[in-house]
């Protein structure tokens, strides 16, 4: 069908996809280096990867407003190269990337063995396939908000990535989606949250935030709104 895949790498630094890097797996691959994510610049960077030689012309033309040759410009492009200073500070973490993410794994290990079980409380599932690059560990809860409200007074911060759908975007709404239309996105959308991940997190704060988490889990269960929600399933 003349159809092309485009990876969308940008959190997947690393990660393995049937024991093949992500990056080469299709006919492109975008992957951002902004500095919160596993390969990090100090600023915002980013790169394509493809091992399609005529595609790389062009996109290396692209990037420099469309221009081969100084002040000639051959089709409408950018100003989206890479800052050498960037570049030589991803070639200095590069080779550090596969350790920070056995770090990172480590991190999810105790995740995985430590909140198993919790009612209410749905992780990650990783498949046979896979090994994940754990840029975050997301977490699926029904009192998201009151959860990590919980977690902040016991001292564990928490992200939410994110908050809204596209379809729920302000961007979109010229496609007319109403609310309810895509329940699956939007339930996961009220019910994600990160919960601390890092190359830097020790296994012993790992098991702080398991204990914090498995705490605030079940003060919420013992709540009148938990109470009211159990009740309603049951019914």
């Amino acid at each position: 069908h003349n159809l092309k895949v485009i990876e969308d790498g940008a959190q997947a630094h690393g990660a393995l996809y049937h024991g093949r890097k992500v990056g080469a797996l299709g006919d492109a691959a975008a992957f951002s280096f902004y500095p919160g994510k596993n390969l990090g610049a100090l600023g915002d960077a980013g790169a394509i990867t493809t091992d399609d030689d005529e595609l790389a012309v062009k996109l290396r033309t692209l990037r420099n407003y469309g221009s081969q040759k100084k002040y000639h410009n051959e089709m409408v492009g950018f100003n989206s190269r890479l800052d050498e200073l960037q570049a030589a500070i991803l070639s200095v973490k590069l080779p550090q990337l596969d350790q920070q993410n056995a770090a990172r794994a480590a991190i999810a290990a105790v995740y995985d063995d430590g909140l198993a079980g919790i009612d209410g409380l749905r992780l990650p599932e990783v498949e046979a396939w896979a090994t994940p690059a754990w840029h975050l560990y997301v977490v699926r809860h029904a009192q998201r908000d009151a959860l990590s409200a919980k977690l902040a007074e016991a001292g564990v911060g928490t992200l939410v990535h994110y908050p809204l759908p596209p379809h729920s975007q302000p961007a979109y709404a010229d496609l007319n989606i109403a609310a309810g239309s895509l329940p699956i996105a939007e339930a996961i959308h009220r019910e994600v949250l990160s919960l601390p991940m890092g190359p830097t997190m020790t296994v012993e704060q790992a098991h702080q935030v398991v204990a914090a988490v498995r705490a605030a889990v079940a003060a919420l269960a013992d709540t009148p709104v938990a109470a009211n929600a159990a009740a309603l399933v049951s019914a």
